[in-house]
């Protein structure tokens, strides 16, 4: 293991602890592990980083080489937002499917497993789960990653998960704080405003943050987005009042806090990266996420430049970088400590993922459908996917279809003439039209309306939030559209 660069002094050491980058590739750059000698303490696995669990394993092995107690984080929420599967989709249902079920034994055996394979390929942290009550049911990035609209239902689940992921001895991250649920703007595009007052936020959107932290969850996330109840100048990532005085003060919380990425565009195209940095620490946040999208040494010698920078100038004191620098080195002490001694628990519940998934299934069916025994014509009306879930991971039906049904064939489609360009390219075949948000895309309602009209038996499966009413033949809601949710909905569309 490479010891500390002796020209690197306390200052600048400190400053590469609190950050948390990305890097392009599925091996560690040198850059890389050259930051590592010098101070930097944790690095963040992003889909591009991965291609299967053992390369994944291999990369962490060669970055503990270099740094043994290296903290390696990923976003891996399950369901639709998932890394570890990123090339394949999720094993494992999400936050929405979980809360469906409401099962919370459940909900904590996905987390462990979840967690025992993230351990056995070398992560120790992860940025998940998310607490946000799901309020605004037009969110374009929450949705179903958010366990539910009832917040009751999303403490009991939030803290459920927290528990079983931190069993496989995999750090949580609660996020994002004070809560995205409320919010109509994504904000990777932009600040979003939460405007209800103090006493809403307090008895709805942070009571999920309070199970989390009584469960004993070793990080929390902020969110950049304005809530002026709480502080009407500062996006809560760059809020002293609200990760200093709030969940510090009032919640009693004293793990790490993360920011969200730090070159999201509600941060960067309003603060920019360096200054945003900086007052993100100032506010009380230890630990900076970068990497998502600015993945490059460039980008942590600005970072760290800018802190030890601002500690100089007297903008930052000296002091609270040290102390977010040792909350950062006090999770990796606690990710050593429990880490298992083979890489991951002795116990696994492979099929724990594919359980879930089909129980969180609700199923509507017109009195004369007919079951579908020949191979189909899936239609997968397409949304833009956000950034959070990103365009890399497959989703949909048609390749478990097509397992079952062989022979079945798919397209997908998007826009104002989806619907008509859909009909022709099925013929005479029956049509299964896979939708996610129907209640968000007017083009999309528009399309079903078309199919139905023409094909009254068509197959309706809705893998996003299902705000709209259930129509079609068979109307098949996954609440999420990971690859297991795809599974069960095939399953019960072929009758097996």
């Amino acid at each position: 293991m490479t010891t500390l660069a002796r020209a690197t002094d306390t200052l600048t050491r400190d400053a590469l602890t609190v950050l948390q980058p990305g890097f392009a590739g599925t091996t560690a750059p040198d850059w890389l592990l050259r930051r590592l000698g010098e101070g930097l303490a944790s690095v963040a696995l992003f889909g591009r980083n991965v291609t299967s669990p053992e390369q994944v394993a291999a990369l962490t092995a060669q970055l503990r080489a270099e740094r043994e107690d290296v903290l390696v984080a990923i976003d891996e929420e399950g369901g639709d937002v998932t890394r570890l599967e990123v090339r394949t989709g999720s094993s494992f249902p999400g936050n929405h499917a979980l809360g469906a079920v409401d099962d919370v034994g459940l909900t904590r055996a996905v987390a462990a497993e979840l967690g025992r394979r993230l351990a056995a390929a070398g992560v120790d942290f992860n940025w998940a789960p998310s607490a946000d009550v799901n309020s605004n049911p037009d969110n374009p990035v929450i949705g179903v990653r958010s366990f539910g609209a009832d917040t009751d239902l999303v403490a009991r689940h939030t803290a459920a998960y927290v528990t079983g992921m931190q069993s496989a001895g995999v750090a949580t991250c609660t996020k994002h704080f004070p809560g995205h649920g409320d919010t109509g703007v994504d904000s990777h595009h932009a600040v979003p405003h939460i405007d209800v007052d103090a006493d809403v936020l307090a008895e709805r959107d942070l009571v999920p943050f309070r199970a989390a932290i009584a469960a004993g969850t070793r990080a929390v996330m902020s969110a950049h987005i304005l809530v002026p109840a709480l502080d009407p100048d500062r996006p809560a990532t760059l809020s002293r009042r609200i990760l200093t005085d709030l969940l510090r003060g009032e919640l009693g919380y004293d793990g790490l806090i993360v920011t969200d990425g730090i070159e999201m565009q509600a941060i960067a195209g309003t603060y920019g990266i360096e200054r945003g940095t900086v007052l993100a620490v100032a506010a009380g946040a230890d630990a900076i996420c970068v990497g998502g999208g600015l993945h490059d040494e460039g980008t942590v010698r600005r970072l760290s430049d800018a802190l030890v920078e601002a500690v100089r100038a007297g903008e930052l004191p000296e002091e609270r970088l040290a102390d977010a620098a040792e909350r950062v080195r006090a999770l990796a002490r606690w990710t050593a400590a429990n880490r298992p001694a083979d890489g991951a628990p002795d116990t696994a519940d492979g099929d724990v993922g594919l359980r879930a998934a089909r129980r969180a299934l609700r199923v509507t069916a017109a009195e004369d459908v007919a079951p579908l025994t020949e191979p189909p014509y899936v239609a997968a009306l397409t949304p833009v996917a956000n950034i959070a879930v990103g365009n890399e991971t497959p989703w949909g039906v048609a390749a478990e279809l097509g397992r079952l049904l062989p022979g079945t064939e798919t397209d997908s489609f998007h826009g104002a003439d989806a619907g008509s360009e859909a009909l022709a390219a099925a013929g005479s075949r029956r049509i299964v039209a896979v939708v996610r948000d129907e209640h968000r895309h007017p083009w999309m309602a528009a399309a079903l309306d078309v199919l139905l009209a023409a094909r009254p038996d068509t197959i309706v499966v809705e893998m996003g939030v299902p705000r709209a009413r259930p129509r079609g033949g068979l109307h098949v809601a996954t609440h999420g559209a990971a690859r297991v949710c795809g599974r069960a909905a095939a399953e019960a569309i072929a009758g097996v």
